[in-house]
C-alpha cells in the first residue's frame, strides 16, 4: 500500500476519539498495517494545562500515551474494512524521558511490528524539538475481530 498523510478532518474518520480526548492533530505518513507518525501542537488552551500543573504545566503522561495509542491505532485502522473500528488497549509499557510543555510540538512515531487475529503489537516514540520525550511499547486490540478468535463459552443446559 502506498503512504498517505491525513489532516485533522480525515483523521477523525479512523480515529474514533473527539475532543477533548483526541490527542493527535495530524498525521503526516501513514503506511496502513505498517506504520504512521504525525503530531500534536500543544497550546496553553489544552484542557489539563491549567491543572497540570497551575505553576509548571506540562503534558500527562497518561495523555502522552494515549497520544502515541492513537497513532497506533491509525496505523491499524487505515488497513481496508477497518475504517473507524474502536481499538481497546490491552497492555502498554511505557518510560517518560521529559516533561512535555505548552507551544511544543508533540511529534508521534509508531511502527507495527504485528497485526494478527485482532491484536496489534507496536511500538511508539514521541519527541520534542528532536528530543524522546516518551516511549512505549503497546498492544491493542480490535475487540470485534478478537472475539471470532476467543474460546467460546458453553452455554448451560
Amino acid at each position: 500500500m502506498e503512504k498517505f498523510s491525513l489532516n485533522c478532518v480525515e483523521l477523525q474518520e479512523y480515529q474514533p476519539n473527539r475532543y477533548p480526548f483526541l490527542m493527535i492533530d495530524h498525521v503526516e505518513e501513514v503506511i496502513p498495517g505498517k506504520y504512521a507518525k504525525g503530531y500534536k501542537n500543544l497550546t496553553m488552551n489544552e484542557w489539563y494545562f491549567p491543572v497540570h500543573f497551575p505553576d509548571g504545566p506540562n503534558m500527562p503522561g497518561a495523555l502522552q500515551l494515549e497520544a502515541l495509542a492513537q497513532m497506533l491505532t491509525v496505523a491499524i485502522t487505515t488497513l481496508p474494512g477497518l475504517k473507524g473500528k474502536v481499538t481497546h488497549a490491552l497492555q502498554h509499557t511505557v518510560r517518560y524521558k521529559r516533561e512535555v510543555k505548552p507551544g511544543e510540538k508533540f511529534e508521534i512515531e509508531t511502527e507495527v511490528l504485528s497485526w494478527k487475529r485482532g491484536i496489534c503489537k507496536g511500538r511508539g516514540v514521541a519527541k520534542v524539538n528532536g528530543e524522546i520525550a516518551c516511549e512505549a511499547d503497546m498492544m491493542i486490540t480490535i475487540p470485534e475481530i478478537l472475539e471470532q478468535y476467543l474460546p467460546k463459552k458453553k452455554t448451560e443446559l
